[in-house]
């Protein structure tokens, strides 16, 4: 039973909708679904479980301690995983600030640069931080330092990177206002994370300013507000569109550099995290059941490739950074 019957008996005023986004993916879909924090090859596989599970689509996961803490043959897994459910993944690049020797971009005031990068040197890493990740089939990068954004776009440009690739703005360089916004879709961005605080009339602010695919948390861990907003998933979804909407989870702990010392955890907080999403899909399918999901391997999203020999050893050593080596796309 709609609650707006109740709403007008007791002469309460409804709620004041935001315009709805007249865009689209590709495939004519209003959203996706991203899991974040998915930091290995098990991780990864945990994901694919759950989502087998609780019988829902997961189209992206994204990695937050970046792809400079994975060995090639790691990276080539999660590249394989990836190609074969139709999941792109997006690796963070590696160096950053709040990584560094340095002591600024971990401070209270200086928490704005953590995710930057540090000087040449650092800089250099980035890129190939990136170029490694390519030669492993991977094709879709976290990014947080708009240098770098201007880099890699020239090069991808150029063909020095593969041409499919994407270029995902992280959550800690959020813009926080439609010119920001543009900015970065004119360095070059492909899908942009906004700050997960956002109002509804805030979200259609930004998509009314840009086409891009735009990216919100719909619970975020406790370092980012532990915002728990997930029942708005049809609200968010109909002003943002078209919305990739990420399910982090507050109350777990944090992850960042992850390793095997904290993959049980990982794993545990990303299963939880696909079934808060498979709840989130239930409270869409209860408001909002016109919006429309992604399917796995949508067009537009940045799916990795599985590099092989000419035997077909998906172990094989990796192809050149410009694409040119033999691969299989799932």
């Amino acid at each position: 039973m709609s609650v707006e019957p109740v709403i007008e008996r007791l002469g309460l005023p409804t709620a004041v909708a935001a315009p709805p986004s007249p865009h689209r993916f590709p495939d004519g879909a209003h959203f996706r679904v991203e899991i974040p924090s998915v930091e290995s090859p098990g991780v990864l596989a945990a994901v694919i479980d759950a989502a087998r599970e609780h019988g829902i689509c997961v189209n992206r996961v994204s990695q937050g301690s970046g792809a400079m803490v994975l060995k090639e043959s790691e990276l080539r897994e999660m590249a394989h995983l990836g190609a074969e459910a139709g999941i792109e993944v997006c690796l963070f690049v590696g160096p950053r600030a709040g990584f560094d020797v340095g002591a600024h971009a971990r401070s209270d005031d200086g928490a704005g640069q953590y995710g930057e990068l540090r000087g040449m040197r650092q800089l250099s890493y980035g890129i190939e931080d990136i170029r490694r990740a390519c030669e492993a089939g991977i094709r879709s990068f976290l990014i947080a330092d708009a240098g770098l954004l201007t880099v890699i776009e020239d090069m991808r440009l150029s063909g020095e990177l593969p041409a499919e690739c994407v270029w995902k703005i992280s959550v800690s360089v959020a813009p926080s206002n439609p010119a920001t916004l543009q900015l970065l879709e004119r360095c070059g961005a492909t899908t942009v994370n906004l700050p997960s605080d956002l109002t509804h009339a805030d979200i259609a602010e930004m998509r009314a300013a840009s086409t891009l695919p735009l990216d919100l948390y719909l619970e975020t861990p406790d370092a980012l507000g532990g915002v728990v907003r997930s029942q708005e998933i049809g609200e968010i979804v109909r002003a943002g569109a078209p919305l990739y909407a990420k399910f982090g989870l507050r109350n777990s702990t944090p992850l960042y550099p992850a390793g095997v010392h904290l993959e049980a955890e990982a794993i545990a907080i990303a299963r939880e995290k696909v079934h808060r999403a498979a709840v989130a899909l239930e409270w869409l399918a209860r408001l909002a059941p016109d919006l429309v999901q992604s399917g796995a391997g949508a067009p537009g999203l940045g799916l990795p490739v599985r590099v092989v020999d000419a035997a077909g050893d998906g172990n094989a050593a990796p192809g050149p950074a410009d694409g040119s080596g033999i691969q299989e796309r799932s």
